[in-house]
């Protein structure tokens, strides 16, 4: 029932706001369903891949996608999500899960002051883009989602939709269906980084945890229209600093517990 509730909870977030939902899957699969660190981050990756799947399914998000730039902001994340899948390798999964906690208070943050800009500093006069500009930017953006992703079992929606927006100058809803193209790509890269794990995998708790994030998702993908993004992106960041109180403090406090 837990993996149930929690994979419904992932796929709300991406279903709605195409990010953040990822954020919650390891600390649900590590404190709620009692997963260790190095099995919750691979199949953290594949409940994300298949709830980005979901939240694409609808017709009009799938027609919003700007396909160039979700192939470049995805293929600048392959080779780093095999990076940050090695490097995980070299902490202790204490100091894992306080950098984590850290970078879920960034998300937070990021959330609560919302106010994005869809000027777009690489947008041209004629409405296109200016890659010449704009490309190192572009993959700097995709190299730092993927190595999130391969590190921390994370999508990186929370990064590549403000990315999308403010230095491209895409819409709100563009931002969000192409985001969800580039998390897909990455959680796939970031699963296959961390394909030795996959023996530890308790496939169970996968189909659960991912089948009801993908229902959910594809459901909320067909509400995302209707609902004030504002303030479900206000309400989903205070969920999110408050698992971030716990996890560091559960860290701090019983690293035993970590498995």
């Amino acid at each position: 029932m837990l993996a149930v509730v929690f994979g419904a909870v992932i796929g709300l977030a991406l279903g709605l706001l195409g990010a953040g939902g990822s954020i919650l899957a390891v600390p649900a699969l590590v404190y709620g369903v009692g997963q260790p660190l190095q099995t919750a981050i691979p199949t953290s990756l594949a409940v994300v891949a298949l709830s980005s799947l979901g939240a694409l399914f609808p017709r009009e998000r799938r027609s919003t996608v700007r396909w160039p730039v979700a192939l470049v902001f995805g293929a600048a994340g392959i080779p780093a999500a095999f990076g940050g899948a090695a490097l995980g390798k070299l902490f202790p999964q204490r100091w894992l899960l306080l950098a984590f906690a850290a970078l879920m208070v960034i998300v937070a943050v990021r959330m609560l002051r919302g106010g994005e800009n869809h000027t777009g500093a690489c947008r041209t006069q004629q409405g296109g883009i200016n890659w010449r500009t704009c490309l190192p930017k572009s993959v700097l953006a995709g190299a730092t989602v993927g190595v999130l992703t391969g590190l921390f079992g994370v999508g990186g929606g929370f990064i590549i939709v403000p990315a999308l927006s403010l230095l491209l100058g895409l819409g709100a809803q563009q931002a969000v269906a192409t985001s969800l193209v580039v998390v897909l790509v990455n959680s796939v890269s970031g699963l296959t980084a961390h394909a030795g794990a996959a023996d530890s995998i308790d496939y169970r708790v996968l189909l659960l945890f991912a089948g009801a994030a993908l229902v959910v998702s594809v459901v909320a993908a067909r509400w995302s229209a209707k609902l004030n993004s504002s303030t479900v992106r206000r309400w989903f960041a205070f969920v999110v600093l408050a698992v971030a109180v716990f996890v560091a403090a559960a860290a701090l406090i019983n690293p035993s517990a970590l498995g």
